[in-house]
This record gives C-alpha cells, sequence and structure tokens, in this order.
C-alpha cells in the first residue's frame, strides 16, 4: 500500500488514495501541501480564469502536460508543475497552474511507487499500478493495429481513459462499463456515446489487459497515455444512472461519503461536470467544472453527498435530464 494511513469515523484505518486541494497562485515558485501523500496524477484547473485542465503524472515526468478541454498534443511546461512531493507538489511560474491571485484546484490520486514494464498485452507497457486502490498508469506506443495492452490491476477495469501524447488531433477517448465494449465517449466533447468498434474490439477488459483497436486509442508510433480505475468497495465506484428532470433528482449508491464525482450524459449531448468536497465543504456541492471546457467555476449544477449516496438536486440536463442516462466516477472521502 503506498497512501497515507487514517482513521476513519468508525475508528477503522484506512489508506488514502484520493484527495482535493485548493490553493491561491502567487505567480512564483510554490509548494502545495495537505494531499495528505505522495501523488502519482495530478489534474489541475484554475477556477477563477478561463484556462486548460493541465493533467500530469509520474509515468511521462514531472514538466510533461496534457489537456482534458482540447486534443492539443503533450506539452512541456517547464514551470509547470515541476515536482511531486512527499505531501504534494511543487510549482513554477507557469501561469495556467500559477497565476498571482488566481484560485485553483488540484485533484490528486497515488498510483505505485514507480513505473514498471508489463507485457501481458501484445503491446508492451509501462505502468505504475496501485492494485489496492484500483487505479493504474498506462504508458505504451501505439501501433495502429488491433491490439492489447497490460495495465497491472487485479481487476478489469471500469473505466478508461486515453490520449495519444503525439497528435494534437486524437480524441480522449474513454471507455466506461456503464456504456460497453461497443464504444466510448471522449473527455473533451459534448458527444453522446459513439458506438465504434475500431476502439475496444466490442471487447471488455479483462484482468490483465484492455484491447484497442485502429483508432486514437492506437495513433501507429505515438506515446499514449491511459488512466485505468476499477471500483473498490469503501473508496470508489463506477456506474450509471437514470435522470428524472426533478429538483428532487435521482439518487445514486456509492456505498461512501463522496469526495469526488464526475459525471457525463451519454444518450445525447451534454458537458462532463467535476464537482467535489473542497470547494464545496457542505451540501449542496454546486461549483462545477467541466474537463471538456476552459471556463471559470461556475454554479451549474446542485448535488448533495451524503453518507452512502448522492443525490442529484438540480434540473441541470447535464446531469439530470428526465430519463438521460448518465455514468460517473466517485471517490469517497478520506480527509
Amino acid at each position: 500500500m503506498f497512501g497515507r494511513r487514517l482513521i476513519n469515523t468508525g475508528g477503522e484505518a484506512v489508506i488514502a488514495y484520493f484527495n482535493t486541494v485548493t490553493y491561491t497562485g502567487n505567480g512564483s515558485t510554490q509548494s502545495i501541501t495537505g494531499v495528505g501523500f505522495k501523488p502519482d496524477f495530478v489534474w489541475i484547473k484554475s477556477r477563477s480564469a478561463a484556462t486548460s485542465h493541465k493533467l500530469t503524472d509520474i509515468v511521462r515526468g514531472t514538466t510533461k502536460a496534457v489537456v482534458s478541454n482540447t486534443t492539443a498534443a503533450e506539452t512541456t511546461d517547464t514551470n509547470g508543475l515541476t515536482s511531486f512531493g512527499s505531501d504534494g507538489f511543487t510549482l513554477g511560474t507557469d501561469s495556467v497552474y500559477n497565476n498571482s491571485g488566481a484560485t485553483y484546484v488540484a485533484w490528486c490520486w497515488k498510483a505505485g511507487v514507480s513505473a514498471v514494464t508489463n507485457t501481458d498485452g501484445s503491446i508492451t507497457s509501462e505502468v505504475s499500478a496501485n492494485v489496492d486502490a484500483g487505479f493504474s498508469i498506462v504508458s505504451y506506443t501505439g501501433n495502429h493495429t488491433n491490439s492489447t495492452v497490460g495495465h497491472g490491476l487485479n481487476s478489469a477495469p471500469e473505466m478508461v481513459i486515453i490520449k495519444a501524447l503525439n497528435s494534437g488531433t486524437a480524441n480522449w477517448c474513454v471507455y466506461h462499463s456503464g456504456i460497453g465494449a461497443y464504444g466510448g465517449v471522449f473527455l473533451s466533447l459534448t458527444n453522446a456515446a459513439q458506438y465504434q468498434s475500431n476502439l475496444w474490439l466490442d471487447t471488455v477488459p479483462t484482468s490483465t489487459v484492455f484491447s484497442i483497436g485502429q483508432s486514437d486509442v492506437n495513433v501507429n508510433s505515438s506515446g499514449i497515455i491511459a488512466y485505468c480505475f476499477h471500483s473498490v468497495a469503501g473508496f470508489s465506484k463506477f456506474g450509471s444512472y437514470t435522470g428524472n428532470g426533478s429538483a428532487t433528482g435521482t439518487t445514486v449508491t456509492t456505498d461512501f461519503e463522496p469526495a469526488f464525482v464526475m459525471i457525463k450524459k451519454i444518450n445525447s449531448t451534454g458537458n462532463w461536470v467535476i464537482l467535489d468536497n473542497k470547494r464545496d465543504t457542505s451540501n449542496p456541492i454546486d461549483k462545477t467544472l467541466n474537463p471538456n471546457l476552459s471556463n471559470a467555476e461556475s454554479t451549474a449544477n446542485n448535488i448533495d453527498f451524503n453518507a452512502t449516496t448522492f443525490q442529484l438536486k438540480s434540473t441541470n440536463a447535464d446531469t439530470n435530464a428526465n430519463t438521460s442516462t448518465y455514468i460517473y466516477m466517485a471517490f469517497a472521502n478520506q480527509f
């Protein structure tokens, strides 16, 4: 186990693998602490300004960033996220990460200690895996042929988020068990689920590999990054629900108190939505950021985070249109 040991409200020891931190930029270098562990995947977004989402991980290395709201290729942000520390991370002077007076949020996950070579698939991958947390960071080189890739977990991923790093046109492709292996959605787009066999080869992931076809998940000769997740009791949940279009909305059972929820409508167009318990410390949780948009934070959605559920409290179509279908990822409140 690679997280920080905490005591939950029931008096049981738990290991922290996810946390959200907020901070204010200073326009100079600064260390952001309070994560509670050394993070391996950090997703940063300005709350107060319209700037891109920045995603950095230990497998690609510090200063290497991709943005969720466009198809842009990976960049080297020399003054972006410059190091991962024992309780957080260090920032340089890049204004997207650290503009003086701007407010920010960082969502942080714990993967493995370091990347190891994985030969479970037909494509060799480099994997940093935290099997206890059901999360791995996977790097591989595309070959544009039907292939499999080892993910390093001990259960089949229920969500896989993939970006070709060398391509400025390849979509962020998302596999989710709520859609199935016949298609996917795209993190930088509002599109409904697209049913394309050349994404996952109509093959659900196994306990060792996920399958990729001849599409944006497998761009020839491009480095590719994949973030793989599966549900872990008491920590994470990946599923789907149907909206009811009412301010007394659908209740979704997680079996833990959520700290973070990301939602996407899949039967028609709609923005991706992220809400968390650090930007809002009490219900209703309404401070919204959208992975597919550079927009500053809004209050477009209301959700209540409860002891074992989250409940939609808004009629906003992005999260609760009547009879619409949604997928979600949720992580537990550990701090």
